[in-house]
């Protein structure tokens, strides 16, 4: 990225977007472009001194140009987007999008020549988001974007940035997921819209939300399952971000994904340095398996049989060869990425195992959970898969479709007649079914194989719930005791760096079984203490978010105080003291409701958060 010449500031606090001096700037643009567009209002740099007259023009500027999105008295847009969900299009002025975004420039101009604009007659039309036949020009997002991979959420906050020039907060019930254990930071509908706008950012030449968002996808990478960091790798190759990119192939090439889910979901090229990666430098994750060639090509026509929908083939390779359904993993191979009907006919040949995991844990209807489609979910419980299998890592079924299903779609209300939420039905659909036969089939934090994600997934915990203790020590406590943190064993976090120089000592008698089974329940009581601040402080919880996402790449340096020379000592204190203003504002937010305060802090001394961060 080239030097910064402004810097973004958002709306207020959130985990979600927040970053607070992100750099941004503009490449050089093509002979005939657009020049740079201004910068936006509220919080933008730029040399204004603030409280000028000029800043403040640019703020009614922006707050203006708003109007023009939320005002329908104002509704003079003349062109409309049509979204690939099939919900109403939306409005868009063609002059901004232009003046803003080189690649609509050229769209409106005619110079693209690839044939994006719609057939629309210029007679008739006028406000309010007609469409085709209303005369208004209309342009599909799959057209504009290949394979239309912009949602409605994501194009609506990419339009508003273009006219105000501000980023806000994203809904909660966007980026966040019905799993309501989640701490919602990495989860995937946030990682989904984060990519969303970079594809936008991208796509529509928008080089300083490009940076923005490519400093999001990195925070991302190292917080998150590996199997959530494919669509953060593939945004990153289609875009040619190579810092985020080269991370998400290291992160992946030390995970645990098989090579099948290597080629079905990346670039050929990315997958295949994913593997010379790993033959270099194995897994670590046990006993290394030898390839066997032979093995792997009779499994390989197997799944190819499975793609053309040709089961009867698939017979007939089992009877030429010594292998099995279930040693080519082709029940959760269909589950994964084949219609239901070949689901159905898979097993009504009764030769796979239906509870059968695969190397990473996973039975198929784990995999058919991931992929959310309930008619296949509904053929694998008919036929004897059990909904209270865990994974290796302690997630069941109805888990992981929790994880992936957004807040918001999980809440919606359908009308009568309407077809309902797939994702709702599938979560639904397994609930029941474990309602029906509660019956917890094994223990399977026995096994180490995601032992990875469960250390990441701690580490964050504990560093979260550390900077609570230092800011609000007294709620904190209160909270631990409450949710049990504060009779688990701590593993390390920003207090533990801190404030001893000695190592940890660690008993060299611990079995693996024992190992996760303390790291799981240290996790689950970290996590009832977040949930708990989010409920009662949350005001507080987003500013602590913040912080922690804006400071954890560099070790949380601004909390050593007496690191570094007397100048970076300096900035320390001021960065800090911000930060203290910061949490105070927020806890006084919070506690403006005596009654919503007094749960957490009846049975303690509450500590003012400029107080806390004395100690």
């Amino acid at each position: 990225m080239d030097p910064p010449s402004s810097s973004i500031t958002f709306a207020s606090s959130s985990s979600y977007l927040s970053n607070g001096s992100s750099p941004c700037s503009l490449a050089a643009l093509p002979s005939g472009a657009l020049a740079p567009p201004l910068p936006g209002a509220e919080g933008w740099g730029g040399g204004v001194a603030s409280g000028s007259v000029e800043g403040a023009s640019l703020a009614r500027l922006s707050n203006n140009l708003e109007r023009l999105l939320l005002d329908p008295d104002l509704d003079c847009s003349d062109a409309d987007v049509d979204m690939a969900d099939g919900g109403p299009p939306i409005p868009v002025h063609r002059c901004i999008l232009a003046a803003r975004s080189p690649f609509f420039y050229d769209l409106v101009r005619g110079s693209r020549g690839d044939g994006l604009l719609l057939s629309a007659s210029v007679a008739g039309g006028g406000g309010g988001g007609g469409g085709e036949g209303t005369g208004r020009p209309q342009y599909k997002m799959e057209e504009l974007v290949p394979g239309g991979r912009v949602g409605r959420e994501a194009f609506l906050e990419f339009r508003r940035y273009l006219y105000t020039g501000k980023l806000r907060p994203a809904p909660h019930d966007v980026v966040s997921c019905a799993d309501h254990a989640c701490p919602h930071d990495s989860c995937p509908p946030a990682i989904r819209f984060a990519v969303e706008l970079m594809y936008a950012a991208w796509t529509f030449k928008i080089s300083d939300l490009v940076a923005v968002f490519q400093r999001r996808l990195l925070n991302f990478v190292d917080k998150t399952l590996a199997e959530d960091v494919l669509p953060i790798l593939q945004v990153a190759f289609h875009s040619e971000l190579s810092q985020v990119l080269e991370k998400c192939v290291q992160r992946i090439a030390r995970s645990d994904l098989d090579s099948v889910s290597l080629d079905k979901e990346l670039p050929p090229q990315v997958a295949d340095e994913i593997k010379k990666i790993r033959e270099k430098s194995p897994p670590d994750d046990g006993d290394p398996i030898i390839p066997d060639p032979v093995h792997e090509k009779r499994v390989s026509r197997i799944h190819r049989a499975l793609d053309s929908d040709d089961v009867e083939l698939v017979k007939l390779l089992l009877n030429e060869s010594d292998i099995t359904l279930d040693d080519a993993n082709a029940l959760h191979y269909a589950a994964a990425y084949c219609d239901s009907k070949v689901v159905s006919e898979l097993l009504e040949m009764e030769l796979a195992s239906l509870n059968l995991k695969n190397r990473r844990g996973y039975t198929s209807l784990h995999l058919a959970a991931m992929r959310r489609e309930p008619a296949i979910i509904m053929r694998l419980l008919g036929k004897g898969a059990v909904a209270s299998q865990l994974t290796n890592d302690g997630r069941l079924a109805s888990n992981i479709c929790r994880r992936l299903t957004r807040l918001k779609d999980y809440n919606i209300k359908m009308e009568q007649g309407q077809e309902s939420n797939k994702d709702r039905m599938c979560i639904e659909i397994l609930e029941r079914e474990m309602m029906r036969n509660p019956m917890i089939v094994e223990d399977s934090v026995t096994s180490p194989l995601l032992a990875d994600d469960l250390q990441m997934k701690l580490a964050y915990l504990e560093n979260r719930v550390s900077l609570a203790r230092f800011f609000f020590p007294a709620e904190a406590k209160v909270a631990m005791h409450i949710a049990q943190a504060d009779i688990t064993p701590e593993v390390g976090g920003v207090s533990a760096a801190s404030t001893s120089g000695k190592l940890k000592e660690v008993d060299l008698n611990e079995t693996p079984v024992i190992q996760n089974k303390r790291l799981r329940s240290r996790a689950d009581a970290l996590m009832k203490t977040v949930e708990l601040g989010r409920r009662y402080f949350p005001n507080c919880s987003q500013v602590l978010d913040k912080i922690l996402e804006d400071n954890m790449s560099d070790g949380f340096d601004v909390f050593h105080q007496q690191n570094g020379t007397p100048d970076e000592q300096k900035v320390k204190k001021m960065r800090l003291g911000e930060l203290k203003e910061d949490v105070r504002k927020a806890y006084s937010k919070d506690t403006a409701d005596n009654s919503v305060y007094s749960v957490l802090s009846s049975n303690s001394s509450p500590s003012p958060p400029q107080m806390a961060a004395k100690k």
